[in-house]
């Protein structure tokens, strides 16, 4: 327990034990230079109801934008349920189960989670949940590397450019080849990965639906990995599959993705949910942990941590990861969006998305000066050009009460002035109405 001295005499007492006469002595070390010189510049002390009254003030200068922003973080309705479960003390005071076996209710949500993670996509195994998307599909591509003992990684250039990028960290340190798959109308260039794809490669990442909200043809993209020797890697929305196909019916060997848009807020970055999921032959070579359902000495039913590869429970050398934290909350948010939603639930958010998506697009499509850049199927993110830059054009929604028009110039130079638009069931039909009534007048 820390002693916080209160009285002048018990800090001097402190003091003199530290062998200083006054409180600056302490800092003698640090260099005149770079010290402050006079006493902080701090308003009065406020008074408990005075400090609310003060931030109700700052937080009313807030300006609420209607988002149609999206880009691998996607705002979504989040039913009261999944925050009331959440709150619950044995769920948001536990810590990572250290001695598991003891945190059987912990485990069983975890168990909950990965039951669903393969229901939905269709594979057979999940593990307890990574830091994000990125570093879930970073390490879905060493798992590959490790599984087929080979050194070279395809990835789509339509996979988010900051998974890419993480996935460059991670392989370089690895010493794997990562190259990168080129497009062709936004989506990935199955030719390209035909003559790509040699007896060297380990895995190919695809996302779908991509970055740009395109429909990747994954069942043909999958065929050539397999064709190869290859794992096939599938990025995926979970909300989307309420609606696409499932990775394991497509032949995926391994689905990742982030799962924040299961009832997890946007929340300013974080934390987020990554997810990896897997046939059952590669469960030796999956990173992080995985809960297992057994029975207990009195043949009643109980959960244990089964595999657990990472370097604080096995030799470093035999570890196939360093994930230090599996992000349970995060994970149980989802565990109660999807059980509270059900099958019916999730397909009609996914719907709502695909439809309020294509009506934005055919509205803003049609305005004088705005041009579609692709031309594929999309789910819920579509890309327009307009005669004004993304700047312009972002900070004139701005000034209307609009988070919209994502420049996509500084990741894919070769669209300059491309915009990237999300549309999810939140957004009602009068805000995208008026939107575009928004747009209109920038462009006129």
């Amino acid at each position: 327990m820390t002693y916080i001295p209160t009285t002048a005499a018990e800090r001097q007492q402190m003091l003199a034990a530290c062998g200083a006469n006054r409180m600056e002595e302490l800092f003698n070390d640090i260099p005149a230079t770079v010290r402050l010189g006079r006493d902080l510049n701090l308003p009065r002390p406020m008074a408990e109801a005075e400090v609310w009254r003060h931030l109700e003030e700052l937080a009313g200068k807030n300006k609420r934008l209607i988002s149609f922003l999206g880009a691998g973080a996607y705002e979504h309705y989040i039913p009261s349920v999944v925050g009331n479960l959440l709150a619950r003390s044995e769920f948001y005071t536990a810590y990572t189960p250290y001695q598991p076996e003891i945190s059987q209710g912990t485990l069983q949500a975890i168990f909950e989670f990965q039951s669903l993670m393969c229901e939905l996509t269709g594979l057979d195994v999940a593990t307890a949940s990574h830091y994000d998307g990125a570093t879930a599909t970073a390490e879905a591509a060493l798992v590959a590397c490790n599984a087929t003992r080979r050194q070279k990684i395809l990835v789509s250039r339509a996979v988010n450019p900051q998974y890419r990028a993480v996935l460059a960290t991670y392989t370089k340190g690895q010493g794997v080849e990562l190259i990168e798959i080129p497009l062709a109308d936004g989506r990935t260039d199955l030719a390209a990965l035909e003559k790509m794809a040699g007896k060297d490669v380990a895995g190919v990442v695809l996302q779908n639906p991509n970055f740009f909200g395109q429909i990747e043809p994954m069942a043909a993209a999958t065929e050539l990995a397999h064709q190869a020797g290859a794992l096939s890697i599938a990025v995926v929305d979970p909300i989307s599959l309420g609606l696409l196909a499932a990775p394991g019916e497509y032949g995926a060997d391994l689905a990742v993705g982030e799962g924040q848009g299961l009832g997890n807020p946007l929340n300013f970055g974080g934390p987020y949910l990554g997810f990896i999921v897997a046939r059952e032959k590669l469960v030796r070579r999956l990173p992080g942990r995985i809960v297992g359902q057994t029975t207990d000495v009195e043949g009643k039913r109980a959960f244990v941590l089964t595999l657990q590869a990472r370097e604080q429970h096995i030799r470093r050398e035999k570890a196939t990861s360093n994930i230090c934290s599996n992000e349970a909350l995060c994970a149980l948010a989802a565990t109660i969006y999807l059980a509270a939603l059900g099958k019916e639930g999730l397909k009609q958010v996914a719907r709502q998305c695909l439809l309020k998506a294509h009506y934005a697009y055919d509205r803003l499509a049609a305005l004088p000066g705005v041009t579609p850049v692709f031309h594929g199927p999309f789910f819920c993110e579509f890309v327009l050009k307009t005669k004004l830059g993304p700047g312009d054009v972002a900070r004139g929604l701005a000034d209307q009460g609009f988070a919209a028009g994502f420049d996509l110039s500084p990741y894919y130079p070769e669209i300059k002035g491309a915009m990237l638009f999300t549309v999810t069931e939140v957004r009602t039909r009068a805000e995208i109405d008026a939107l575009v009534a928004a747009m209109g007048g920038i462009l006129a």
